[in-house]
């Protein structure tokens, strides 16, 4: 189920001042945002890199799928949803 505010049509793109980077340090991909530093597991990484303001939830969870096993569109709309609460992403609905 997704929560309020993110459904499966909505267009996320990177918020205001956010950067993504990959640290060598925590050998992990990280989001670096005014607030502090969000360090992202691969898929988390994945869905971040396509949230360009061109694709869909619905859009990211299909090409998510050529690489990934079992993604579902709904776990796509959470993420984003987290995401968006920490100002990493903003979306359009």
């Amino acid at each position: 189920m997704t929560t309020p505010g993110t459904n499966l049509d909505a267009v996320p793109r990177l918020g205001k001042g956010v950067k993504t980077s990959y640290d060598r340090t925590r050998d992990s991909h990280v989001v670096l945002f005014p607030e502090g530093v969000l360090v992202l597991n691969e898929t988390a990484a994945a869905v971040v890199e396509l949230c360009d303001g061109h694709r869909s939830v619905t859009g990211i969870a299909a090409k998510l799928a050529e690489d990934f096993d079992g993604v579902r569109p709904e776990d796509v709309a959470d993420l984003v949803t987290r995401l968006a609460e920490r100002k990493v992403v903003e979306t359009d609905g």
